[in-house]
Parts: C-alpha cells; sequence; structure tokens
C-alpha cells in the first residue's frame, strides 16, 4: 500500500505544479485548488486494480438552474447516489465533497474551468470506497444505507450567495447546499430513521459549519450526526511566523462575501475569518458530530505550515514532503501544531454526545479511502479501526474520546510521503 501512496504522491504533486502554472501565481490561494487530487488520484489508481469497485454515475440537479443556485460558471451542481437496501432503506448517508477553496477573482476564475468549479467537467461516474462502500466488509456499518456524494463546486465550502457580473462568477454555495437537500428530501431522505452527514477536508469544514442546519431538516425521531474528516483546520502559525490560512481564509470569506452567513454566535464577538475556523465553531455546535482527524495533516503541513510563500530558502521542502526527513526542531513544530489541536477539542470533547479520533499520522481524509477507512492493515487506535470509532459512536455503542499520544508512537499510520 505505501507504494501505492507514493505513486500517487507522484502524480499529484506533478497535477498540482501543472495548476500552478497554469493559474495564476497567487501562491497558497492557487494551490488549495487541488487540496483533493491525492485522494481523487489515489481512487484512480484503485480503479485500475479492482474492478469490483462499485461506480455510481453523476445526477445534476435539474431545479438548482432556476434557483440560481449554480456552479462557479453558472451550470447545474450534481451528486452521486447509491440507493440503500435491507435495513438501510430508510437511512442516509451524505458525504460533502472536498477540493480546497478559491480566494481571489482570479483564481475563481481559473476554478470555474476544472470539476471544482463547472460540472461540465465533473467524473461522469465516481468509485465509492471507505464509508461510501456497499460492502459489509469494507464498510460494516453504514454499506447498505443510501448514500450520496454531493460534488463541490463553489469554492467557499457550500457557504456564499452573491455574484461577480464582470467576471461571470456564481457565489452561490449556499443555494446549492439548500437544492441539494431539496432534491434528496423529495427523493426519499424525508423518511430517514438515521442520517448521518459526512465530509472530507474543504467538505469536512462544510459539515462543520451546515451539521445543525442538516439536523433541522429533519423530525426530532430521527437520529442526525454529523462526521467531520479532515476538516479541522487550524488558525496557527507557519514557520516563517505568519498566519498562511489565516490569509487564505480572509480572501474566502471576502470575495464569498461569507460575512452574514456565519455563525452570529461566533460573529458576536470574533470578526467574520476567525468564524471560518472550525476552533471557534465546533463547541457551540447542537447536533451530535464527530471529528476525524491526523494530528499532524498532511494537507495542513504542505500549505498552512509550510507552503512556499513562507518557506522561501527551501529549508522545509524535503522536511513536509516525508516526515523522515525532518530535524528534531522540525518535528518540535509539528508537536506544538498537534498540541494546539489537541487543546483546541477539549471543550467539544467534552461533551457526551461527540466522539473524536485524533491520530497522530502525517494522512489526510481517512473516511474515504478504504486502506485507512476499513481493512486488515488499517489504522487503529485502542485497537479500532476508524470505521469502527465512527460506529460505535453514531450508533451509541460506547464513547469514542480516541487522542494518539504523539509522533512516533503509532505504527499503524498510512503516512502520506511526496516525492
Amino acid at each position: 500500500m505505501k507504494s501505492v501512496l507514493r505513486i500517487a504522491a507522484v502524480l499529484w504533486c506533478f497535477l498540482l505544479c501543472s495548476v500552478v502554472r497554469s493559474g495564476s501565481s497567487d501562491g497558497i490561494g492557487k494551490m488549495r485548488d487541488t487540496d483533493e487530487e491525492i485522494s481523487l488520484l489515489e481512487s484512480q489508481l484503485m480503479v485500475t486494480s479492482s474492478p469490483q469497485l462499485l461506480m455510481v454515475p453523476l445526477t445534476l440537479i435539474q431545479e438548482a438552474g432556476p434557483k440560481g443556485a449554480v456552479c462557479l460558471d453558472g451550470t447545474l451542481p450534481g451528486y452521486h447516489l447509491h440507493r440503500g437496501s435491507g435495513s438501510g432503506a430508510n437511512r442516509w448517508l451524505i458525504q460533502l465533497e472536498g477540493g480546497g477553496w478559491c480566494n481571489t477573482r482570479r483564481n475563481c476564475i481559473f476554478r470555474k474551468t476544472t470539476r471544482r468549479g463547472s460540472s461540465n467537467y465533473m467524473e461522469k461516474v465516481l468509485a465509492f470506497t471507505g464509508i461510501l462502500s456497499n460492502k459489509a466488509n469494507e464498510n460494516p456499518d453504514f454499506y447498505n444505507w443510501n448514500r450520496v456524494k454531493l460534488r463541490y463546486c463553489d469554492g467557499a465550502s457550500f457557504t456564499g450567495d452573491s455574484q461577480d457580473e464582470s467576471s461571470k462568477l456564481y457565489y452561490r454555495g449556499h443555494r446549492i447546499w439548500k437544492e441539494a437537500m431539496k432534491e434528496l428530501l423529495s427523493i426519499g431522505m424525508q423518511q430517514a430513521e438515521q442520517a448521518l452527514l459526512s465530509g472530507c477536508s474543504a467538505g469536512g469544514l462544510a459539515s462543520i459549519l451546515h451539521c445543525d442546519q442538516f439536523k433541522e431538516l429533519f423530525p426530532a425521531t430521527t437520529k442526525v450526526k454529523c462526521l467531520s474528516d479532515a476538516g479541522m483546520f487550524m488558525d496557527a502559525v507557519d514557520v516563517s511566523g505568519g498566519h498562511s490560512l489565516r490569509n487564505m481564509f480572509q480572501g474566502v470569506v471576502t470575495i464569498h462575501n461569507l460575512k452574514t452567513e456565519l455563525s452570529s454566535a461566533c460573529t458576536n464577538h470574533l470578526d467574520p475569518t476567525s468564524c471560518f475556523f472550525p476552533q471557534n465553531l465546533v463547541s457551540g455546535i447542537k447536533t451530535p458530530m464527530f471529528l476525524l482527524n491526523a494530528a499532524y495533516d498532511a494537507w495542513q503541513v504542505q500549505e498552512s505550515l509550510a507552503p512556499p510563500s513562507a518557506d522561501l530558502t527551501g529549508s522545509w521542502k524535503a522536511c513536509k514532503l516525508d516526515h523522515s526527513h525532518c530535524n528534531s526542531s522540525q518535528i518540535q513544530f509539528f508537536q506544538n501544531f498537534r498540541t494546539q489541536m489537541v487543546d483546541a477539542v477539549k471543550s467539544f470533547s467534552a461533551s457526551t454526545h461527540n466522539g473524536v479520533f485524533i491520530n497522530s499520522c502525517f494522512a489526510h481524509c481517512q473516511s474515504e479511502r478504504q486502506d485507512t477507512w476499513h481493512a486488515p492493515d488499517s489504522p487503529t487506535l485502542y485497537g479500532k479501526t476508524v470505521a469502527e470509532s465512527v460506529g460505535d459512536w453514531y450508533f451509541d455503542r460506547t464513547t469514542v474520546k480516541a487522542i494518539d499520544c504523539p509522533y512516533p508512537c503509532d505504527k499503524t499510520c498510512h503516512d502520506l510521503v511526496f516525492k
């Protein structure tokens, strides 16, 4: 599996560099456009070696057009749905796709020429793996549920409701969210006995932002919970002493005009950019939520902690591509980041309704990939895989407050190595 991850990382880095060259020189903002390339490339690699994978077609939301609930370029949004059966016929799992953000007009214009901003470029079929798998041995608790992958094409984690006439850009993430939920309710989700909103990366942030709204779609008798995978983006200091991710998020909040859409409970005492950071939101969420995150999130290491803009001498390049090349002071920098993340979830995890799985790995998005969700050699904490831990929490089999000891104690990690 490690060789597969290395191959995927090579392809991801090649594609990432191609995107940067072909787009603007906006630096960190441009890098965000390919946030999920590694996950998708791994899926493509698995497709070539596993012809038994479930391939699910894209459905465009026809009713979204008249409501202005459109992608950045004005095309219709879409989703992939595989119907549930048996005991899962009236259970629904919604997976919000990730894929970074656009934080300037220039890179939003570029983004609308990709699948992250236009359904014209979206894959017509997607492989359902991990939490979306239809095999009981791969996805023991959710394999026979109605499972939906909602595609991401607005650039702001399914938030925003404005437009830029001069550039023909539609910032309509919130409308897409509403119309997608409306359609899913109309085709059976309204009868859901149990429901789970999940998301990875930018989609993990979206699941945090929309968790309580999701709960409000259902009657009180429906069991509703939320899962955020790799969505715990930290307002951390980068290797130059700056705030690369805060600068990025400030651009997202500004260009998508999110000020009025963010939690008023947060904006009443913090600035809007701070209220796009999960650490300032999760404790205020009323609906039960599970936070799944790598303590040394590979994306945050690459693009928030040590982006090229903060590492002008290149002294962090080898370390961030492969943590085995880090010196002791660099590892300590990552340990400080882990401490910030653990501290940020203390209040959240104190609630008996919430769950936490933070493993000390250099990974990103562990619920969508089969090898990290539930497989014979998957990462584990306290002897349980991510899938088992999420299932235990969702079905109230046991409380899950799993926080790993610091690197390098965990030998079950599937660390990402970039070449």
